[in-house]
């Protein structure tokens, strides 16, 4: 009698253990599909599946086929033959929906890798106008560009709205349509994880040490950014630069009813420490610059590359009213200056020979100078470099492709005497 109450004892706790067990097992097969109806969607927002609802899923399948066209002409080479360009890789909601003859006033164009893509979100929350990015990628890079360009483009509204991709890659590779690599989109669901997962990448893919021997063409990629940005007026600026809050529409007040002719209008460029905040007006700027937060561009490494704008004279300038910009005082151009600034779409296009570290800008600005534009010192706008530039931060190679371009820079001085034979100016 002991022994069978035992033995029914045992056979209620394994039937008990066997009904958990069970139960675990249709809990897990639950969330299996479930995880796989989550991800089915979320590819359903990159590709235009069924999930999505009708009209999302016309959008969707309207710019898979807009990229599927993009990349099936296979780019084109640039005029070295070194490189295959995918110009308007993505198109953005406001250049689709342009109308002939309605080009915007200013846009911004940019440059970079995947391993500064993340700075788009900061600089959008600045920016928050029409904005043409040019990356460069190479070897398995140009997918996960590809990639990850079109996941901003579906998940992320203002990105879709405003921001025109464009690929640069070696003349050998070619860019492939993404939905062939979907690895690179398990665990995205929205704006946010696409951005967490760029930053996961900013320090595998350096601009100027990709390996392989392979040179950063930033002076290609500028003018791939530039030629994507349909605007009478350009502001070029590296991906990781901020400009001053309200810039977009301070400007195009100051130009109403101002044609486009031969002066470019230039913004004092500062660097800041890494841990404050980025200054949004003149007067936040100049309190850190007083203390020393904020300082001049490349004061440590270049100091007579920006020295021309005449910071001094710059900050204790007048502002006549909040929100009014205007020119402060117009400058000549001095060796080594390499300003930033607003442009018209006529100015100069960068040398292209000029690649990796070293006078890929002053080439630019040497030649707006002999080709006779003036540089006019816009009043409270500005720029700012995230973090102080210096020494012993850069590439291996700094010095020696300085020392290159150097000698490349004196070759191209000499070219542009036969380019401008009437002009008087040199540099």
């Amino acid at each position: 009698m002991h022994f069978s109450k035992k033995c029914s004892a045992f056979k209620v706790v394994l039937s008990a253990l066997l009904i958990v067990a069970l139960l675990q097992l249709i809990y897990l097969s639950f969330l299996s599909r479930f995880h796989g109806k989550q991800q089915r969607y979320r590819y359903s927002e990159l590709f235009g599946g069924s999930a999505a609802r009708r009209s999302a899923q016309q959008e969707a399948n309207a710019r898979k086929e807009r990229l599927r066209f993009s990349l099936s002409t296979g780019g084109i080479f640039d005029s070295s033959g070194q490189y295959r360009v995918y110009k308007n890789l993505i198109k953005s909601d406001v250049t689709s929906n342009q109308n002939p003859g309605s080009d915007p006033v200013l846009a911004m164009a940019t440059h970079t890798t995947i391993n500064n893509l993340h700075h788009l979100d900061s600089l959008l929350e600045r920016w928050q106008n029409p904005l043409s990015v040019a990356i460069f990628a190479h070897g398995p890079d140009v997918k996960f560009a590809t990639a990850l360009a079109y996941a901003l483009s579906v998940f992320c509204p203002q990105i879709q709205a405003l921001v025109d991709f464009h690929l640069v890659c070696l003349s050998g590779e070619t860019a492939s349509f993404p939905e062939q690599d979907r690895e690179h989109f398990a665990g995205l669901e929205d704006c946010a994880s696409v951005f967490s997962r760029l930053e996961t990448h900013r320090d595998t893919h350096k601009n100027y040490a990709m390996g392989g021997n392979v040179s950063y063409p930033n002076n290609l990629l500028r003018n791939v950014a530039r030629g994507g940005a349909e605007s009478s007026y350009i502001l070029v600026l590296d991906i990781d630069m901020m400009p001053s809050a309200d810039l977009h529409q301070q400007f195009l007040a100051m130009v109403v009813g101002r044609a486009a002719g031969d002066e470019v209008f230039v913004l004092p460029a500062f660097e800041i420490r890494h841990a404050r905040k980025m200054p949004a007006t003149k007067s936040e700027l100049v309190q850190l610059y007083q203390v020393g937060e904020v300082r001049p561009f490349y004061e440590e490494l270049c100091p007579r590359c920006q020295a021309p704008t005449n910071y001094s004279r710059w900050v204790n300038s007048h502002v006549r009213g909040t929100g009014t910009l205007e020119v402060a005082y117009t400058l000549p151009w001095t060796d080594p200056w390499e300003p930033f600034y607003i442009g018209p779409r006529s100015v100069p296009l960068y040398d292209e020979s000029f690649k990796q570290y070293g006078f890929n800008r002053i080439s630019q600005a040497c030649e707006l100078h002999v080709a006779g534009y003036h540089f006019s010192v816009l009043s409270s706008a500005f720029v700012v470099h995230r973090g102080f530039k210096i020494q012993g931060e850069f590439h291996a190679k700094k010095d020696e492709e300085n020392k290159h371009n150097r000698v490349l820079f004196r070759s191209f001085k000499e070219g542009l005497k036969a380019k401008y034979p009437s002009s008087s100016r040199r540099c």
